[in-house]
Formats: C-alpha cells, sequence, structure tokens
C-alpha cells in the first residue's frame, strides 16, 4: 500500500487458471508488480493518504493549542478544499481529495450543530463502521466489495464472480481482512467518543488513519499476488468485435 473465510465459487463458466498451473516466474513477477500498482492506484497511494490524514491533523492541532472549535474546524475544511485547488491546478484525478472534502464537511457541520468538538470526528467514525460491515456481508453475500472495488481496475469488472473462483476467494479473504481491521479500529474509537476528552480522540484517531489502511493494503496485495490473474473482459470484447468485423468482410 487484510483470511478466513472460501465462499464457493457460482456460475457455470469455465474456471480461470488455478494457482499450480501458474509457475513462479517472471510472469508471476510481472502480474505482483501490477497487482501492486493497480492497488496503489486505487488507493490514492501516498498523495491520498496526506490528503486523508492532513485535515484531521490541523483540526486536532489546533484545538489542542487553543480550544476553539470555529478556527479547528474551518482550517480543517480550508486545507481540504486546497488539496482539491491543487489537483484541478494540476488536473489529476480528484476523487480522493474530493471524497475527503465531503468527509470533512460533514465533520465541521456536525460539530457546529452540536457545539461538540468531538462530533467532528463522528461522521468518519460512522462511515468506517458501515464499510467494515459492508465488507463482510457482501462477502457472505457472495459479491465481496474489495472485488466490486478493484474489478474495474484490473479490467476484469465482475468476471471473477463466474469464471475465476480463485480469484474470487482471494476477494473474500482480502474483503474479510478489510472489515476486520476496520471494525477492530472502531472499537477502540468508540469508546474513546464516549469517554475520552477531544483531544485524546483526535490524536488517537489520527495515529490510527494509514497504519490500518496500510495493512489492509498489504494483505490484499498478498492474496491477489498468489491468486490467478484477472481476467480482461475489455481485451475479450475487443477480440469479439474484431472477430465479428472479420466474418462480416469475408461474408
Amino acid at each position: 500500500m487484510t483470511s478466513l473465510d472460501k465462499p464457493t465459487a457460482e456460475g457455470s463458466g469455465p474456471p480461470g487458471p488455478s494457482r499450480a498451473a501458474v509457475p513462479d516466474g517472471p510472469g508471476t513477477r510481472d502480474a505482483k508488480a501490477v497487482t501492486e500498482a493497480a492497488l496503489f492506484d486505487a488507493f490514492g497511494g501516498v498523495r491520498g493518504m496526506v490528503e486523508t490524514v492532513l485535515p484531521g491533523l490541523l483540526f486536532v492541532t489546533i484545538f489542542t493549542v487553543n480550544k476553539d472549535l470555529n478556527t479547528s474546524a474551518l482550517a480543517a475544511l480550508a486545507v481540504s478544499l486546497l488539496l482539491v485547488a491543487v489537483r484541478l491546478v494540476r488536473r489529476d484525478t480528484v476523487k480522493h481529495a474530493f471524497s475527503g472534502v465531503f468527509g470533512v464537511a460533514f465533520g465541521v457541520a456536525f460539530a457546529m450543530m452540536t457545539r461538540d468538538a468531538k462530533d467532528f470526528y463522528l461522521p468518519g467514525m460512522l462511515y468506517t463502521l458501515g464499510l467494515g460491515l459492508a465488507y463482510i456481508v457482501t462477502t457472505l453475500a457472495g459479491v465481496p466489495l474489495i472485488g466490486l472495488i478493484l474489478g474495474p481496475v484490473f479490467k476484469e469488472n465482475l468476471s471473477w464472480r463466474t469464471r475465476n473462483p480463485d480469484r474470487k476467494r482471494a476477494y473474500a479473504k482480502a474483503s474479510y481482512a478489510w472489515g476486520a481491521i476496520l471494525l477492530g479500529k472502531c472499537a477502540i474509537l468508540f469508546p474513546l467518543y464516549w469517554w475520552a476528552d477531544t483531544t485524546s480522540l483526535g490524536w488517537v484517531l489520527v495515529a490510527l488513519k494509514i497504519p490500518p489502511f496500510l495493512l489492509a493494503v498489504y494483505l490484499t496485495w498478498v492474496f491477489l499476488a498468489k491468486a490467478p490473474p484477472p481476467i480482461d473482459v475489455f481485451a475479450e470484447m475487443e477480440e469479439a468485435e474484431r472477430a465479428e468485423k472479420e466474418r462480416e468482410a469475408g461474408a
């Protein structure tokens, strides 16, 4: 930048290659490199992590110093907007920065309404709880959330569900790991929300931003690096169109 169950594969299409059929050679190393690059891109990389941490870090730093909710909240919102503006100027993708702005904006609005600085963190905590549950529930339902997120990145869409059962199992393991890590994080944060002061909660939350995320991404990479390669459905569609045109030209 996370192994638990192996759901049964569904569908009647041909299965993807098994792990035993893929020797550990240059091709496997290339697949691992592609997996690493795709994960890095999908989750925002170093810059995305900075954009995730910086607003909350600024909020808790200012609040620790002067206990002023308004100044802390507006500073966090301002730096989030600045990060989006920088990406727009550089014509970079803004999805990670925009998600940060929405998260900070909800936190600021909630804290301003309740006049309790701890509530700046509550929307993000609730989102983490919901996301952790979503990873578990979707995996139990046979459609692991991490597969839905990464399928388009790997150009396989949902082919892993019916045609690549070993890859589906890897997505299931990764989704269970993400769910367990996020729910574990919530198990630490929610008691602090009720019983700790704002600065203690804020610093613990900042400290828990990156390490659990990196662990989840690393475990996802481990599971997918050992899985069969993705089926490039876009290449298959292009090949089918090309074959159809050749048949029409021959006719």
